[in-house]
């Protein structure tokens, strides 16, 4: 087969499959075809496991002509190339490392010197002037790199013979020094933090090893996170890691082996029988142990609350039922309260009255508001909700706790902490483990901690189920909001919600209401008829800030990404006036609708952010280079093209990325295409993102399969246990 060797200087669009296209620059071939491309750039195409642009890659494949792309190369099989000799020798002199040596500088060198490359540049700077083309000047930049990386440049060498890139070689002598080829040698796993796990287990195998106890271990662990991750689990049984062992790493352990895994394992701990990585078991003994801490501090008796709650009452226009009220003063004399309740059970109306009747009840100065009051959420849209509810300052948890990208830690933690009063935390079922240990371990423990939201919407997308443990546990007061305030005598939203949850549906619910309607449609129209609601739609001159379509899944026809196309051109229509730009085979243009899939606490955005391109131009200095601005509620965020990989139309978004927004007009199809992501918290937590108007477009029987199925099983967590334990 044909092949052309390379390596990849830029990825121009990048799928969750593994389908990915590219800019390839080409060394080598044995295909009389590309012999004119050699030392250029093409573009290629296909699907891959793993592909980087600091090593070298062969391609196997064939060049194609594309009327719209021009030409491309199809990869139908690729591998690395293993690095030895010269070729390593080639890698190190065009890594960061060499000052001074390009690619076609380091072609001749290599081409002359073979394998004694290295130490012939050691030998004498003037060697290098042999070289065609070589000056004076460059000669002497490269000996000087090369001597004054002498001690490591074997080691670099070495270490890209085992399968690193350059710029993990880089990242790996940065953080070693000396010591970097022994640690790798002796175990390459130890470089978790910096180096991705599968890449360290091709390397660890490439070094000679076989399935030995410190593999064995390796991946032990690597496993139980992979199911922490897939699962949402805290904690698993053997035989449910000794299978991941078999699906993530083909290997297959015998009952002797568990022993040697275990023993002075200080990564694991078993507490009857319940594996948990350390890290997750320690966190969840903190949760508890901090959330008594604060709960067995003394209650505040508000004598005068009956009095204070009718002055709110008048000077707001708002009358509070008595589950109502007894949220209210539970929040602001208790120092744990959970506020739990679904849509239009009045949650916003709550915290707007706790944080009005605290800053009164303690004689709170404006100025000191935010130095008292802490409103935060765990997504952007959330804590936007928040503040406009309440009229005061909200923020993300990963703002508040001033998270750090790039060392993916929290600035604010136990010894640096924030020291508020009172803490209100909206849509708490979005919060996993991780980031309610580091809320608790960045706040003081003489607080009013009150956690709100809706018990029963999906799950956080990290491990654990803390609003529910904690309702479950009994041992903090629980005000659970039954009571539906509809908008209308004939609204329905918040009526259908309650109904999904109890599995118990009317016969209602194909019923046209002022809020509401259910269209029956198949599979194959459902796409036609979104479109005409929303022509309808923008006739009564709503626009796509009003609409939302909230959709299951992101493939097939009527999927997220095939309905953005479609509802693009119709919301955001191509005009001479827009500029746009093409970013693999995805046009963008101004005006669009996006959503940021990623936290970038720099940027001041948040995954689940809807913003709208306000600009695409092109610079000409330093270079030419192409800027998107995007404006997130007046926070105008510039990306570079290769950056807009982080972000992805949003006229059609997920369910799941709709958690802790709420949208005026919600469009959600259900249909049997959609079948396997079809259950009964997803359509739930669909339904009540609507805040003015649902349709339902799709078929009967899929929708009541959906309500009825229960597949978003219970995760397995020891939180409630260790707070009825006081452990």
């Amino acid at each position: 087969m044909k092949y052309i060797k390379g390596k990849v200087k830029k990825f121009i669009y990048e799928s969750s499959s593994g389908y990915k296209v590219g800019l390839f620059r080409i060394k080598d071939t044995d295909d009389e075809e590309m012999i004119d491309f050699i030392n250029k750039t093409i573009t290629f195409t296909g699907n891959f496991i793993e592909l980087d642009m600091d090593s070298t890659y062969i391609f196997y494949g064939e060049l194609v002509y594309n009327d719209k792309y021009g030409y491309q190369y199809n990869v139908s099989e690729y591998k690395k190339q293993e690095l030895t000799g010269s070729d390593a020798a080639y890698e190190f002199l065009t890594s960061k490392l060499v000052k001074g040596c390009g690619e076609k500088t380091a072609k001749s060198i290599v081409d002359i010197f073979k394998d004694d490359t290295i130490s012939k540049i050691k030998e004498s700077y003037t060697n290098l002037l042999i070289v065609p083309n070589m000056t004076m000047n460059k000669a002497l930049n490269i000996y000087d790199s090369v001597i004054k990386y002498s001690n490591i440049d074997d080691v670099s060498i070495k270490l890209n013979s085992y399968g690193f890139s350059s710029n993990e070689t880089l990242l790996i002598i940065n953080k070693y020094q000396d010591n970097a080829l022994s640690i790798v040698e002796e175990n390459p796993y130890n470089l978790i933090n910096i180096i991705e796990f599968d890449k360290l287990d091709k390397v660890y195998l490439n070094i000679g090893n076989e399935h030995d106890l410190i593999r064995l271990k390796a991946c032990f662990i690597e496993t139980i996170k992979r199911l922490e991750y897939s699962n949402g689990d805290t904690y698993f049984y053997l035989d449910e890691i000794i299978d991941g062992l078999r699906r993530y790493f083909n290997i297959f352990i015998e009952d002797n082996d568990i022993d040697n895994i275990i023993k002075d394992n200080k990564d694991i701990v078993i507490d009857d029988n319940k594996y948990y990585l350390k890290e997750t078991y320690n966190m969840e003994v903190s949760i508890a142990k901090d959330l008594m801490l604060i709960n067995r501090l003394p209650k505040k008796d508000i004598s005068i609350f009956d009095t204070e709650i009718i002055k709110l009452q008048e000077s707001i226009n708002v009358t509070y039922n008595e589950e109502q009220k007894y949220a209210i003063r539970s929040a602001l004399e208790n120092r744990i309260t959970i506020i739990t309740g679904g849509p239009g059970t009045g949650k916003s109306t709550i915290v707007k009255a706790i944080t009005n009747l605290y800053i009164k009840l303690n004689n709170i100065k404006n100025r000191d508001i935010e130095g008292v009051i802490a409103l935060l959420a765990p997504t952007g849209r959330a804590a936007k909700k928040l503040a406009e509810s309440t009229g005061l300052g909200a923020s993300t948890i990963h703002r508040y706790l001033k998270w750090n990208k790039e060392s993916n830690e929290f600035q604010v933690n136990e010894f640096n902490k924030n020291y508020h009063k009172l803490i209100i935390v909206d849509e708490t079922s979005m919060v996993d483990t991780n980031l309610f240990y580091s809320l608790l371990k960045g706040i003081g423990s003489n607080i009013q901690l009150v956690l709100v939201g809706d018990s029963f919407q999906l799950p956080s997308v990290g491990n654990g189920l803390i609003l529910n443990d904690l309702i479950n546990s009994n041992m903090f007061t629980n005000c659970m909001l039954n009571h539906i305030y509809r908008q209308s005598s004939n609204s329905y939203i918040p009526i259908l919600a309650k109904e999904i949850k109890d599995r118990c549906l009317s016969t209602d619910f194909k019923t046209k209401k002022d809020d509401y309607n259910f269209l029956e449609a198949s599979g194959i129209v459902i796409k036609e008829m979104i479109n005409k609601i929303c022509s309808m739609s923008i006739n009564k001159g709503l626009t796509d800030k009003d609409i939302e379509i909230l959709v299951p899944m992101y493939k097939g026809v009527n999927g997220i990404d095939n309905l953005n196309i479609m509802l693009r051109e119709l919301f955001n229509p191509k005009s001479n006036n827009k500029n746009e730009v093409k970013i693999g085979d995805i046009t963008y243009r101004v005006g669009d609708k996006v959503l940021q899939l990623v936290n970038d606490p720099d940027k001041g955005v948040f995954n689940g952010d809807i913003g709208y391109i306000k600009s695409i131009e092109v610079l000409k200095v330093p270079k030419s280079s192409t800027v998107i601005t995007i404006d997130f509620d007046n926070n105008n965020v510039i990306y570079k093209k290769d950056e807009m990989f982080y972000v992805k139309h949003a006229y059609a978004i997920s369910i799941h990325k709709s958690q802790g927004s709420e949208f005026p007009h919600v469009i959600l199809p259900v249909c049997n295409s959609y079948n396997r992501m079809l259950y009964n918290k997803l359509i739930y937590t669909g339904v009540s993102r609507a805040k003015k108007s649902l349709v339902i477009i799709g078929e009967e029987v899929a929708f009541k399969m959906a309500i009825n199925n229960d597949y978003s099983s219970n995760r397995k967590t020891s939180l409630k246990e260790r707070l009825l334990n006081n452990i």
